[in-house]
Order: C-alpha cells, then sequence, then structure tokens
C-alpha cells in the first residue's frame, strides 16, 4: 500500500528541483516485514517516503542513498545478516538486499502515477541506466552480480462500498486511512454531503436497480452494507457479474435466507452465491459501525493477499 504514496512522494520531490534515489528490496534472506519489489523514495534533502524494514534500518538507508547522489554509481547493499553494516541488526534475524539507484529519467515517475490512477498492473526495471516504468506486470527478476532487477506492481485494493448508515462512513475513512481507495454509493443524502468534503467519491442511489453505477476491477472489494436488504438485490446480481476479488454483505441469517432465495430466482447459481462472504468481517455480530468497518476491513485485506493474481489480467 506504501506505492502510491511513495510515487506521490517522487512526483513532489521532482517538482522541487530535487534529485532523488529509488531504494528497492530485491533480495530477502530469512523473515522481512517487507517483500521483493518494495520501495523507498529519498530525496537529497534528506526527505524519504516508504518504509523497508519498520524503522530499524531508514536512517542508514536515507545516508546511503545521500551517498549515491554524490558518487552517481548505482549500487547493492545488505543489510541484517551477512551485512558489512556491523552495528545493524534486523530483530527478525534475517537480511535484505536493497539495490539504489538514481532517477535519472524524469517521465519515470509520471508514468508510475498514470497507472496506480489507470488502475493497471506494471513494472519497475532497475539498472545501469537508473529506474524505468515497464507497461504490464512482469515476473520478479533480480541479478545480484549486475545489481539489475525487474518487479511487478498489481493495482492495490479498492472498496466499492454500498450501502447506509455509520458503518459506511466508518469503513471508507478506516480504509483511506490504510491506503485504499473507496468509492461509496447510497441512498443517503446527508452522507454523501459529509463524505465528499473530505475527498471522498460518494455517489447518491436513487434506484435499488440503479445498476449502472457500479464500477470495479479485478482488485475490486464490493461490500453491501444495507439494514434494508431491498437495496441489495439488483446491485448485487449486477456486481455478482463484474470483476472483483471480494463481495459481502452484512447482516445475519435471516438476511442469508432472503438473499440468497431473491437471486435464485433471478438464475444466480449456487456456486455464484457461495462467493457471496456473510455475514460479513473477521469476527460477527459487531453492532458499533467502528468495529464493523474493522472486521469488514481485515477480511478485505486478508483476501487480497491470499488472492493468486494471474499474469495476464
Amino acid at each position: 500500500m506504501d506505492l502510491p504514496k511513495t510515487c506521490q512522494f517522487l512526483n513532489e520531490a521532482q517538482s522541487r528541483g530535487l534529485r532523488m534515489v529509488l531504494v528497492t528490496v530485491c533480495g530477502v534472506e530469512g523473515s522481512s516485514m517487507r517483500n521483493p519489489g518494495t520501495i523507498m523514495g529519498v530525496a537529497e534533502d534528506g526527505s524519504f517516503a516508504g518504509s523497508l524494514s519498520g524503522g530499524c534500518i531508514e536512517n542508514a538507508v536515507v545516508a546511503e542513498a545521500i551517498d549515491v547522489l554524490t558518487n552517481g554509481a548505482p549500487r547493492v547493499v545488505r543489510f541484517g545478516a551477512g551485512s558489512s553494516y556491523l552495528d545493524i541488526r534486523l530483530p527478525c534475524g534475517g537480511g535484505l538486499d536493497l539495490s539504489f539507484h538514481v532517477i535519472e529519467d524524469t517521465s519515470f515517475v509520471q508514468s508510475c502515477l498514470a497507472s496506480i490512477e489507470a488502475r493497471t498492473p506494471f513494472s519497475i526495471e532497475t539498472g545501469p541506466g537508473g529506474p524505468r516504468h515497464v507497461p504490464n506486470w512482469h515476473q520478479a527478476v533480480f541479478d545480484p552480480e549486475g545489481g539489475e532487477a525487474i518487479f511487478g506492481h498489481y493495482p492495490g485494493p479498492d472498496l466499492q462500498i454500498i450501502g447506509h448508515g455509520g458503518g459506511v462512513e466508518a469503513l471508507a475513512t478506516m480504509a483511506a486511512a490504510f491506503g485504499c481507495t473507496a468509492r461509496i454509493l447510497t441512498p443517503d443524502e446527508r452522507l454523501i454531503q459529509q463524505l465528499r468534503p473530505r475527498g471522498f467519491a460518494a455517489h447518491l442511489l436513487e434506484r435499488t436497480n440503479q445498476t449502472d453505477l457500479l464500477q470495479s476491477d479485478p482488485w475490486t472489494a464490493t461490500v453491501f452494507l444495507f439494514h434494508d436488504h431491498d437495496w441489495e438485490i439488483d446491485l448485487m446480481e449486477q456486481a455478482l457479474t463484474m470483476p472483483h476479488f471480494y463481495l459481502g454483505a452484512m447482516g445475519g441469517r435471516r438476511a442469508y435466507a432472503f438473499r440468497n432465495e431473491a437471486l435464485s430466482k433471478r438464475g444466480v447459481s449456487q456456486d455464484q452465491l457461495d462467493t457471496i462472504r456473510a455475514p460479513i468481517g473477521l469476527f460477527h455480530s459487531s453492532r458499533d459501525p467502528h468495529t464493523l468497518a474493522l472486521s469488514t476491513l481485515g477480511e478485505v485485506i486478508r483476501s487480497y493477499e491470499e488472492t493468486s493474481w494471474a499474469p495476464d489480467v
């Protein structure tokens, strides 16, 4: 979830005329807080964005990046087990191979941001010429000898929240704080007036069959938070036919039975019905909006992390 924020930081640093270094986790030995492909951006004034170890090595990484800016040559540096930094040890006992490359291509950051905005997979390739944006997702490759690598990146989870009540606002707020995007469809005009000034994409549902407002891609989680379950049927029938990695709905046994019967009469198959997460969330019977939001977001993120994305998506 750090990728968009790191790219935004690099874009702002570039707009201020600062030189920048892209730091990439290329190799992991043992356990680690970050996976290969994770990036960190460092500007020549020492400011940075992104986290590679939860705070254990960031200061040393910044110092290394500034030295790369001074000397110009890219490098791969080991931190943790087997590192020349004898005074820096990762609490997990593992090791990280980090590559450092000066960003020379002025279009690199804009290209990454364009892919993030369009929610299309892309890759970042590093080599002697610095970081390069590569369209589409590519299998991870790392050459320790030459320091060349390529890592693919998929869009982060986007929450399409459909419903009314305090749980909608709580989930949208929590998702945004986590780094997800959130889009809200609701018949509650007052809720829209509260969310739009805060930058949320909130749209008014005027009819139960207003399915044209639905939008999704393979990295979308569609979440239904209705107390009045009559609002769900048309919207859910359509949402099930659209790409998504998660679809969940609030409600107990009565809601579950009502929903399944209504959708079955529409011709929705049992296999499709079985994909609906209901009751929603990691822990159920959550009546408090914030607890419901936490439970739901936890289940969404777990589902996202467990999904095996196909390279040709």
